[in-house]
Parts: structure tokens; C-alpha cells; sequence
């Protein structure tokens, strides 16, 4: 690539990254500052307003700057981040230790759970805290603001079935935008109160935390919200790398928080009456309803990004065999990571629709936040000691310094949030735990199935060989049979040799394997394994961001002798009735619920791609 080629290239991702990754991040003074004096727990003084700025300052640079940017980006699966990423990175890493990994995939899996209830949380209160700026224009419009929010929601969620690939390209611009409208209103009134820089030195932050220990801990719980959205950074590095992502924070986003936080402080320092909503009071007379405008459309882009995280997270759960097949749209024809789940979707509008009615007001849901955030930020750094640790083979003592420094900090910042659960907290754990309870019931469900279909399976090789004693009329064309047990017979083809009593000419017996890595290329996708007679063991290898496509998959098999007429192919499909029994296994109300997720699970031939035309499906009834 040439220099000017690269340079145009980096500039574009950075412009990405900025629109995509910090949009959330990015709305945060709209509530982050207010909230720590919104209460009266943290009374309103020029020591205590030096105090929270240098925390936030500080906060911002160890969790951000120094945890997310410099030490977890590197922490790539083959170029992909996220939470699941990072499990899977984990898990490969104690491989050889399966009760540590075991250990490791329920906290990675109860921080994906838990990630959902972030994901309520963060539409609601940011776009909740933009419409709020109408209150400061007008006190009168103030019936009108949760109103309001919600067809700015509706709206949102409405449009996301045509995709983001229309609304994508504006992203970057209007938060650059939003990014110098922050730091041009932050300027302004440093440039009155230049003083308010002392609170840079790290002095002030120490003193607010030992003179007023109690009213500095229940601050934490506030000051934190400074840093939701710092997830984003790891999660989205597979679109935009590490270093436009860096780039991106450096140059522009930090610069810009920390200079409106400033501001803000500097503004509280002359006119402390401001501190119900200091952002929109920052900003002059004229330029509120300009800059609400502008603080709506910043907020709807960071709940565009975290609802087509959702979507993402959502497909590789799937993928990993957590959450049973859900129907899964691609919005767009060249980027395969568009994607729109429509149960999804229309799910997590419910939950903020009813967060929204719920709470009222973002200083309400403020109090809801920070302890989905803190309980990721914890789990993320447990995992990186693992990885580095046993994946990247460095020191004891350098992985527990480098990894248990961020720990305590988040440790510290999650018993801030703790105290918190009853005035909100509780909403998103009990969606998290909500979510982890289905995720387990699945996992655990199909591994009950497998073992019980496992109990009655006929071994592949030995019945073929037994068929071909005496073998049945052999019929023109292609049979795929897909069978989740490598090595087994399939139900479909017992029925298929029992009431139809004929084979094809050839027999594909295909397994898909889904594996902890986030892509798996064309030239790894395929094993093959000849049993004879014109009959072969497929087995099809996919990453959790690979969508499943077993036709284009198989006509890979063409360079390696077995030849696929579409027209002349048939696929098989068992479809199981699971039948919920008393007994060992999972609780019997568990059971009864994993049924149902398996009776609602999208179509297998969906999910794999089928071509409907061709698809038999065999029905079997499974008791576990």
C-alpha cells in the first residue's frame, strides 16, 4: 500500500473508531459529573469539586488510557476483541487445566449475561439525559421529556431491520462534532477559572479519599460512570485496530472529557446553584436547543453501537452453543457483521422502554449503572491474567503486578456500586442473572441431548459396513446427513433406509464444529475422511464470527474428489422433541424450559444456510 493510501486509511478508521467505539464513552458528562452532587451525599465545595475533577481525571487515565488501551488491546484473538474473545483467548490458555477453565468459561459467560443488563441501561439513561436539557430551555416541557425519549427509541429500534450501513457513514462526523462542542464549552469556562487545572495533580484526588473517606466511597459510585463505554474499545477492535483506536482516544476523546469535566467544575466553582444539570448549564441561552439537537443524535449513535454489539455478542453465543439458533438477517451484502436479530431487537426494546417508565430520570438510572460496568471491568481483568499468564508465558510476578494493580482499582470502584443495588442496581444484575440462567440451561440442555442420543447411537462405521453385506438400491443424486455426534449413525438415515429402503449413490455424513477462535479460513474448513463405498465423514470447522454457510463449505470438496451436483443434493435433518423427565440432570422446571428454547430455536436449515428445496427433516422425541 502506498504511504498517502495508508495515511487515507488510517484517518478513515480513526474517524470510525471515533463515531463507533466512543460514542458511549462519549456521552457520559451529560450525567457522569452532575450525578456526584445530585444526591447531597457530596456536599458541594470548592475542596470536594478539586477532589471528584482529579479522580475523574485519574479514573480515566488508569482504567482507559492505561488498562484498556495500552494492555488490554493487545490481549487480540487472531485481531478480534470482547469479552468473548478474551474467554475463548482464556479458556485456550488453561486448556490443559479443566478445572480452572471450566471456572473461567462461567465467569466469562456470567460477564456476557451480565453485558445485556448494560445494555438496557446505556440507551436509556443517555438518551434520557439528552432529552433532559429541554428541562434547563424550559422547566414547562418537563412532563414531556420521558415521552419524548421514548419516540426517540421507538424510532431507533424501527430502523434497525434496514441495517446501519445507510446511517454508518455519519457516525464519525457528527461525533467529531460532538467531541469539539464539548471541548469548545469546557474552554470557555476553564478560560474563566484557570485555577480549576490544580486539580490535574494527583494531591487533590488522594486528599478527597482520606478526608472524607465515606463521602469519597459513596462518590466512587458516581465517578465511574466517567468510564462506561470503555468496554467498547476492546470489543470493536476487530473493526477498526489497534491503532486507529489509540489514535483516536489520545488526539481527541480524552482531550475533549477531560476539558468539558474541567469545565464543568470551573463553571460549579463560581455558580455552585448549576449543579442540578451542569453540562446544558454550560452552555449559552442560545445555543441549548442547537446543542440538545446535537447531544440526541450522540446518544442515539452510542445505543446504535451498542445494540449492534448485542446483535454480535447475541450470533456468537449462538455460535459457541450458549443461546439456541435465533433468526439472524444480514443488512448488508459486503459487511458479513451486519447483522439483525429481530428477537433481539424488539427484546431489548422492551427492557428499555420499561427502564425508562421504570426510572423516570437519569439520575435515577445513574444509580442503576455503574455495577453492569464494574462487574465486566472485573471479569475482563481476571481474564487477562490468564491470558498473559498462561497464554503468553510471562512471569508470575510481572502478570500479578501488571493485572493486580487494575484489579484492586476496579474492585474498589465495583463495592462503590455494590451499595447501590437497592436504589437500582438490582435492574441490571437481575437481567444479567436472567440471562445467565438461560445461557447455562442451553448449554447444559444440549449436553444432557448429546449424551442421551450418545446412549442410543449406532456407530457409523460398523452399521455401514453391516448395510453393504447386503447393501439397498443405490438412487442417483447426493445425500448430506447432518449429525451432531461425529462417529454416529443419524436418526435420519435409519429412516430414510427403513421406509424408503434405498442410499444414494454418495453420502455425506457432515458434523459442524464451532470452535473458541474468531475466524477459521476456507483452506481449514473442511476434513475429510473416506468410509467407503461412496461414503465420507465430513466435518466442517467454523470461528464464532464465521457465518455457518455448509453448502459453500462443501463445495470446497471438489479439489479433493467428492463432487456436489446442487441440483442432485438432499439434506437430512433430525429434528428432535426433547421430552423434560424426572430424574438426574438439570431441576425439572429447567428442563421444561430448555424444552421450550429448543421448541422456539430457528430452523437448523436457516441457521446452516439450507437451501429450503432441499431440506428433509425426520422428527425423533429425546427424553433427558
Amino acid at each position: 500500500m502506498s504511504q498517502p493510501s495508508s495515511k487515507s486509511s488510517l484517518a478513515a478508521l480513526t474517524l470510525g473508531a471515533v463515531g463507533v467505539v466512543y460514542g458511549d464513552i462519549g456521552t457520559s458528562p451529560l450525567y457522569a459529573f452532575k450525578e456526584v452532587f445530585a444526591h447531597g451525599h457530596v456536599p458541594m465545595s470548592p475542596e470536594n469539586i478539586y477532589g471528584v475533577l482529579s479522580l475523574m481525571f485519574w479514573t480515566l487515565t488508569v482504567i482507559v488510557s492505561l488498562k484498556y488501551v495500552m494492555l488490554i488491546l493487545r490481549a487480540d484473538n487472531n485481531g478480534e476483541g470482547g469479552l468473548i474473545a478474551m474467554l475463548a483467548l482464556a479458556s485456550v490458555a488453561v486448556k490443559d487445566k479443566p478445572v480452572l477453565r471450566q471456572r473461567l468459561l462461567l465467569i466469562g459467560i456470567f460477564g456476557t449475561a451480565i453485558f445485556f443488563g448494560d445494555g438496557v441501561i446505556t440507551p436509556a439513561i443517555s438518551v434520557l439525559s439528552a432529552v433532559e436539557g429541554l428541562e434547563v430551555a424550559a422547566p414547562a416541557l418537563h412532563a414531556y421529556i420521558v415521552p419524548i425519549t421514548l419516540v426517540v427509541l421507538t424510532a431507533l429500534f424501527m430502523v434497525q431491520r434496514h441495517g446501519t450501513a445507510h446511517v454508518g457513514r455519519f457516525f464519525g462526523p457528527v461525533t467529531v462534532l460532538w467531541f469539539v462542542v464539548l471541548a469548545v464549552l469546557g474552554v470557555v469556562h476553564i478560560a474563566r477559572n484557570p485555577a480549576i487545572l490544580l486539580a490535574l495533580n494527583p494531591v487533590y484526588a488522594l486528599d478527597f479519599l482520606t478526608a472524607h473517606f465515606g463521602v469519597a466511597f459513596v462518590a466512587l459510585g458516581s465517578v465511574v460512570l466517567c468510564v462506561t463505554g470503555a468496554e467498547a474499545l476492546y470489543a470493536d477492535m476487530g473493526h477498526f485496530g489497534k491503532r486507529p483506536i489509540r489514535l483516536a482516544w489520545f488526539s481527541l476523546v480524552m482531550p475533549a472529557l477531560v476539558i468539558n469535566y474541567f469545565g464543568q467544575g470551573a463553571m460549579l466553582l463560581v455558580h455552585p446553584e448549576n449543579a442540578k444539570n451542569p453540562f446544558y448549564e454550560m452552555a449559552p441561552t442560545w445555543a441549548l436547543y442547537p446543542l440538545i439537537g446535537l447531544a440526541t443524535a450522540a446518544t442515539v449513535i452510542a445505543s446504535q453501537a451498542l445494540i449492534t454489539a448485542a446483535f454480535s455478542v447475541t450470533k456468537q453465543a449462538i455460535q459457541l452453543g450458549y443461546l439456541p439458533r435465533l433468526r439472524v438477517l444480514h443488512t448488508s451484502v459486503r459487511d458479513t457483521g451486519q447483522i439483525y436479530l429481530p428477537f433481539v431487537n424488539w427484546g431489548l426494546y422492551v427492557c428499555i422502554v420499561f427502564a425508562v417508565v421504570l426510572f423516570g430520570s437519569s439520575s435515577k438510572l445513574a444509580a442503576a449503572y455503574g455495577i453492569a460496568v464494574t462487574i465486566d471491568m472485573l471479569i475482563t481483568t481476571t481474564m487477562t491474567f490468564f491470558v498473559i499468564r498462561y497464554g503468553w508465558k510471562y512471569p508470575w510476578w510481572l502478570c500479578v503486578a501488571a493485572t493486580g494493580f487494575f484489579f484492586v482499582v476496579d474492585f474498589i470502584y465495583f463495592s462503590a456500586n455494590v451499595v447501590k443495588v437497592f436504589d437500582g442496581g438490582w435492574f441490571p444484575v437481575v437481567i444479567g442473572a436472567a440471562m445467565f440462567l438461560l445461557l447455562m440451561t442451553w448449554k447444559q440442555g444440549r449436553r444432557l441431548m448429546a449424551e442421551r442420543l450418545r446412549e442410543d447411537a449406532i456407530d457409523l462405521p460398523s452399521f455401514l459396513e453391516a448395510v453393504f453385506v447386503s447393501p439397498p438400491v443405490r438412487v442417483p443424486g447426493t445425500a448430506v446427513f447432518l449429525v451432531s455426534d461425529q462417529g454416529s449413525t443419524p436418526n435420519a438415515l435409519l429412516h430414510n433406509l427403513k421406509h424408503n429402503k434405498v442410499l444414494h449413490e454418495t453420502n455425506l455424513f457432515v458434523t459442524v464444529r464451532h470452535h473458541e477462535i474468531p475466524w477459521i479460513g476456507f483452506d481449514k474448513r473442511c476434513d475429510l475422511a473416506s468410509l467407503g463405498n461412496d461414503c465420507w465423514q465430513v466435518t466442517l470447522h467454523f470461528g464464532f464470527k464465521n457465518d455457518p454457510d455448509v453448502p459453500e463449505a462443501l463445495a470446497l470438496l471438489k479439489n479433493r474428489g467428492v463432487m456436489l451436483d446442487e441440483m442432485e443434493t438432499s439434506y437430512f435433518l433430525s429434528r428432535d422433541i426433547v421430552i423434560p423427565t424426572l430424574g438426574e440432570g438439570m431441576s425439572f422446571w429447567r428442563e421444561k424450559l430448555f424444552a421450550s428454547m429448543h421448541r422456539n430455536a430457528a430452523a437448523a436449515a436457516d441457521f446452516l444456510n439450507l437451501p429450503t428445496n432441499r431440506v428433509v427433516e425426520l422428527g425423533a422425541k429425546v427424553e433427558i
